[in-house]
């Protein structure tokens, strides 16, 4: 609704109407951001209050949430997490079918603490060694690698000294090198 002004005093009237209004519509608007975020917050909170009531559903998290980052300060890797989980379930399906419970029990024990010592680190190293010793020597290519590499080094008898670019405009205020040729 406009009023009609006519003077200063309506004026300040008018700024001052429009600031309260203007108030109340920021409050109204961040109270309805709040309820729409609750909304859509909920499906998030009802998962995560189920998951925390499911055993091994943290284990299931942590394997995911560390798959792509770098940071392995006192937490494990993705593989060792990894096989935390899955290898009681091979040994329960495989070798461990018709054992009794308490030897499941021990073997499984015995099996997590191995896969905790197990790291992506390790894997590694060992596949390097495999592939380095499966791999042939190349010593001789190498050492005729350096030899060439020593040949093309040493420059020739007759070449004059070699400068460096930085050498070759040291004096010259507009960095054009001294040996190019001008016209």
């Amino acid at each position: 609704m406009r009023n009609r002004i006519s003077n200063i005093t309506d004026l300040q009237a008018e700024i001052a109407r429009l600031k309260v209004q203007k108030k109340e519509q920021e409050q109204f608007l961040i109270n309805q951001y709040q309820l729409l975020k609750h909304k859509v917050e909920t499906p998030a909170r009802i998962f995560n209050m189920v998951a925390s009531n499911v055993p091994g559903v943290d284990m299931v998290k942590g394997i995911f949430s560390t798959i792509g980052s770098k940071n392995t300060s006192g937490k494990s890797d993705w593989l060792t997490k990894t096989l935390q989980l899955g290898l009681p379930l091979v040994l329960n399906k495989t070798l461990l079918r018709n054992a009794g419970w308490l030897k499941k029990g021990l073997v499984l024990l015995a099996s997590e603490t191995a896969a905790r010592e197990v790291n992506q680190a390790s894997v590694s190293s060992v596949i390097d060694k495999i592939t380095a010793f499966i791999k042939p020597k190349k010593k001789k290519k190498k050492e005729k690698a350096e030899a060439l590499a020593k040949e093309a080094a040493a420059a020739p008898p007759n070449h004059p000294p070699m400068i460096t670019a930085e050498e070759s405009v040291q004096d010259n205020m507009y960095g054009i090198p001294k040996d190019s040729e001008t016209f």
